[in-house]
């Protein structure tokens, strides 16, 4: 098993065991107590992280006591964090899984930034791979999907991603390590759980080495993924231009690809065009011109011998961007002022003009723009969520008046302030509050 990680750590290039310092994911889990004790035995230098969703009670607090000891045994350094998780995906309107990875990942890089460690491993393996990759299949995908679990993705690594379940427990047994079970593991609520325990085994009757097999899928998918990406690249270098924010896309260029369709796909997926909607483009490439197409982000237009891509925020509104530190913004006659400041003694102004919200949950870089159709927020002093839209109407803002008001968004999409009206309560200032950023409509 220690060669085989070594091997695969090596391979892979996910750290160099000499110099780097790791943080590791521990649930107290059998696999992530594999991993912390094979890295341990391969002296790695590394540190234990572990997560409290607060989701399981007595059982959850259990397994904190658990992976605090086993730090202690290592003698590494120990993290942990209590999450209100459900809390956070009904605030989100995300399902509690998601709100539970989103935490997780979050704070995990939090703690590398600040203590200076280089990658954040995890104990994914073999099976856990194969079961991503038939979820994925499941649910539709292209070769990013079929490529399952990545060895390494910026700064997160799996060192077990080339080692089976079965290795796993027989390395348990012949090191005598004890660890934790989680019933929710046993829940057939969870859709990767059902594809674990009904449709798994049956797989497996058909072929015993269904997780090797589906790892070497995976690393031919991945190469293939490669090749791919490459001949993307060739072509956009052909097709696209850029002015300013709108893409042009060459449709003669586009006609001479093989699998017109997935390439387009590709060059179109960072605009969030849908391989559904990318089809119908592809079909609409002898229409007149004027065909239009919608992602969530972006407007298509087919016009003669070109696809014309661009923001819809370019045709209603302009944005502008508040960098951190930034004390002055002008936009399209709106004036901001913003001072950041400590907390302590400081009095909130009483305007809607001038907006007090609290740095430390900002991130950087705000950007002010027009409200949006869907757009919602959090009003202060308001329970739950509420579009815009709706607040408008009760605040008996002229409808020729509604184009004019501006929302600052944070930089993950969350709105912080609708200008001149009110903030979202997610920012207010509370007792734990330390630094203030005052941001004033001049």
């Amino acid at each position: 098993m220690l060669d085989r990680v070594r091997q695969f750590v090596a391979e892979n290039e996910l750290f160099s065991p000499a110099t780097d310092y790791v943080l590791v994911a521990v649930s107290g889990g059998m696999d992530s107590v594999v991993l912390a004790d094979v890295l341990h035995r391969l002296e790695i230098k590394f540190a234990i992280a572990h997560c409290h969703f607060g989701l399981r009670g007595e059982e959850a607090d259990a397994d904190e006591e658990f992976v605090r000891k086993l730090a202690k045994k290592y003698e590494v350094p120990y993290f942990a964090e209590f999450f209100q998780t459900k809390e956070f995906a009904a605030q989100e309107g995300i399902s509690t899984q998601m709100a539970a990875r989103t935490l997780r990942y979050t704070w995990f890089e939090r703690i590398r930034q600040t203590q200076q460690l280089d990658c954040i491993a995890t104990a994914h393996h073999q099976r856990d791979a194969a079961e991503t990759m038939l979820l994925n299949l499941t649910h539709g995908t292209g070769l990013a999907g079929l490529h399952g679990i990545k060895a390494k993705n910026g700064f997160i690594v799996r060192p077990l991603l080339g080692v089976g379940k079965e290795d796993l427990f027989e390395y348990l047994v012949e090191n005598r390590l004890t660890w934790r079970e989680d019933a929710s593991n046993d829940s057939t609520l969870y859709q990767r759980n059902r594809l674990r325990h009904d449709v798994l085994p049956v797989l497996r009757d058909i072929n015993p080495n269904l997780d090797q097999t589906l790892h070497i899928t995976a690393e031919r998918v991945g190469g293939a993924e490669e090749i791919v990406r490459r001949y993307v690249e060739d072509t956009t270098a052909q097709a696209r231009r850029d002015e300013a924010e709108v893409t042009y896309l060459n449709i003669p260029t586009l006609q001479r690809t093989a699998a017109t369709t997935l390439v387009l796909h590709e060059l179109l997926r960072p605009f969030g065009f849908s391989y559904v909607v990318v089809k119908d483009i592809v079909a609409a490439f002898g229409a007149e011109s004027g065909r239009r197409f919608e992602s969530p982000t972006h407007l298509l237009v087919k016009d003669r011998d070109q696809l014309v891509i661009k923001p819809k925020t370019l045709t209603k509104f302009g944005t502008y961007q508040l960098q951190a530190g930034q004390t002055e913004l002008k936009a399209e006659g709106l004036n901001l002022r913003a001072e950041l400041s400590e907390a302590t003694g400081l009095e909130i102004p009483r305007s809607k003009s001038v907006a007090a919200l609290d740095a430390d949950r900002l991130q950087f870089p705000l950007t002010v723009r027009r409200w949006q159709e869907g757009d919602w927020f959090m009003p202060i002093g308001m329970k739950g969520k509420k579009k815009i839209s709706d607040f408008l109407i009760d605040q008996k803002v002229p409808l020729n008046l509604k184009d004019d008001v501006r929302v600052l968004v944070t930089a993950d999409q969350k709105i912080a302030w609708i200008i001149g009206f009110r903030p979202d309560d997610r920012f207010k200032i509370t007792e734990e509050t330390q630094r203030v950023l005052t941001v004033r409509r001049m």
